[in-house]
């Protein structure tokens, strides 16, 4: 047996006995030996893509939904390349990938070889762990130092309480190819029980004891744990609880959802100005939240690795690895004054709303609304999940995800697929066009690859519609040109292309019967910038007066 073919052999195995189910490849040569190896390993699901940045936020969606480490493989020079944007964000939002890069043996590097570049440490601190594998030899010991590797990779992406993504870069020297010989010079075996090394899991942290209070709050973002724990404690304390819908807390009689709109109105805020915060995950979708998190006089961040957490105002007083919030006596004067401001918000958003037509927080609304119980809502990173956290009521039976570690656009087609593959259950996305069309090399599936059951709603206004709400928009001569970005395309023909069904939406009573169906399909709405714009500055102006009469 070859040594590139030993190495791959080795490797594949191991991390299957490690826990690895998935893996996404991008085709190439240099990466032969892993490829071949993958396709006979019956014991994991092989996605393949053409494109290598799709390929890596298939691998993003996968592993975000499944938690579990998934493994992403493509060839050498500028297909590593392609995968930085979504390594970025899979260790901003602590997601677990196994990313594998072929590459070419060192007497090629800086020679000016094909498709040779620098690919040691290529994704910098985006990596939680980098080892350069080295070319595989015939002689005793590669195998012990193989599937070691492969179990110390696996389990540093776990984390587990820093999860993130891992880089091996794997240098194969040709052949590439298995040679039909399958001696080596010792057992290519693993052991016979399970992973080469096996690793214990710690206990779990001594929580942090608060004093009892009613007048306490809890706050939950992006990529929270244990949140239903945190929500019920929270509950029994009398506390409101403000969860972005990505935060997964956004549920119960406890759940506060206009607290945008309470918050950026001054007399509220100054007058509900809580003993204690306490912060799940990474908050960052309200700029007044964050702005009344800056004048919280107890702030405590929880955190599972205490080397790195959220706190982007600088408020947090103290880090823990867990709260626990104790039951306090007293009456509820504090939550019910958070709920009643919460109720005469959200009849002035909804009414406002109900008569708004095809607009883009009620489509937003109504869809998380219309969604069976145990669906999965992946949304885009601009406006879309802004849209829900300004206009999504309470529920539960719905799985939200979002891409904001960095907040990107890229790759979100692709995303949502991946979550879509690893969730149980009908899954859905809501995006914009640019996001759309930024990933739309994301629908293009060859005949044997795994298909989701996924409805990609796309929210087309011809362009970037958050930028109609932010100052740039004042400027009306460059405008349109440099932020708006107009592009004119029938969403209809991208479609086509690749024989993805699609539907136009063009009455919102439709939208509900429109997303229903199987299989990967698409779903247009169309709306325009600039009465968007004006609405959502009417919702405001609706809300706060409604909290002001209070």
């Amino acid at each position: 047996m070859n040594p590139a073919t030993a190495l791959a052999t080795v490797l594949v195995d191991e991390l299957v006995r490690c826990g690895l189910t998935d893996v996404v490849m991008a085709p190439g040569s240099r990466s032969a030996p892993l490829a071949l190896a993958l396709h006979a390993e019956s014991r994991v699901r092989l996605h393949v893509r053409i494109d290598e940045r799709s390929a890596s936020y298939l691998a993003l969606g996968l592993a975000r939904r499944s938690e579990r480490p998934v493994a992403l493989i493509c060839s050498s020079g500028t297909a590593v390349a392609n995968f930085h944007p979504a390594v970025i964000e899979a260790s901003e939002s602590g997601v677990p990938l196994l990313v594998l890069t072929a590459d070419r043996p060192p007497e090629l590097r800086g020679t000016g070889a094909n498709q040779t570049i620098d690919q040691l440490k290529v994704f910098g601190s985006s990596a939680r762990w980098f080892a350069e594998v080295g070319v595989p030899e015939e002689r005793p010991g590669q195998v012990a130092y193989w599937r070691s590797l492969a179990c110390r990779a696996y389990q540093r992406a776990v984390g587990p309480s820093d999860p993130g993504p891992v880089h091996l870069n794997l240098a194969f020297r040709e052949p590439l190819i298995p040679d039909g010989d399958s001696s080596w010079v010792e057992s290519l075996d693993g052991d016979a029980s399970g992973p080469w090394v096996r690793t214990r899991v710690a206990p779990p942290p001594v929580a942090l004891h608060l004093p009892p209070t009613r007048r306490g709050v809890l706050v939950v973002g992006d990529g929270a744990a244990n949140v239903r724990r945190y929500v019920a404690a929270a509950g029994m304390a009398g506390w409101p609880v403000l969860s972005e819908p990505n935060g997964g807390g956004r549920y119960g009689d406890h759940a506060i959802s206009t607290y945008h709109f309470l918050l950026g109105t001054p007399s509220f805020a100054e007058a509900h100005q809580p003993d204690v915060v306490v912060t799940l995950g990474r908050p960052g979708l309200s700029r007044s939240l964050l702005s009344w998190l800056r004048g919280a006089q107890e702030h405590i961040v929880v955190a599972t690795d205490l080397s790195r957490w959220p706190d982007p105002t600088r408020s947090a007083t103290q880090v823990a690895q867990a709260v626990e919030i104790p039951v306090a006596a007293g009456d509820d004067a504090w939550l019910h004054s958070w709920r009643r401001a919460d109720a005469a918000a959200r009849a002035a958003i909804d009414e406002l709303l109900d008569s708004s037509g095809m607009s883009e927080p009620r489509i937003a609304r109504d869809l998380a609304d219309s969604l069976p119980n145990g669906a999965l809502l992946f949304c885009g990173s601009s406006m879309p999940i802004r849209d829900l956290d300004q206009a999504m009521r309470p529920r539960r039976g719905l799985r939200l995800l979002a891409n904001r570690g960095v907040s990107g656009i890229d790759g979100l087609v692709s995303t949502a697929m991946g979550a879509a593959l690893a969730h149980n259950g009908p899954s859905y996305a809501l995006l914009g066009d640019l996001t759309f069309l930024h990933d739309q090399n994301g629908l293009i599936l060859g005949p044997r690859e795994p298909r989701p059951d996924l409805c990609l709603v796309v929210v087309n206004n011809d362009g970037g519609g958050i930028f109609s709400l932010l100052p740039q928009a004042a400027i009306r001569d460059p405008f349109e040109r440099v932020f708006g970005t107009p592009h004119g395309v029938d969403l209809g023909y991208v479609a086509a292309a690749t024989g993805t069904p699609y539907r136009l939406v063009e009455d919102i009573s439709d939208l509900p019967k429109a997303v229903r169906g199987e299989g990967l399909r698409i779903v247009e709405v169309r709306t325009d910038r600039e009465p968007n714009a004006a609405l959502h500055g009417q919702l405001r102006d609706a809300a706060q007066a409604a909290i002001r009469e209070l």
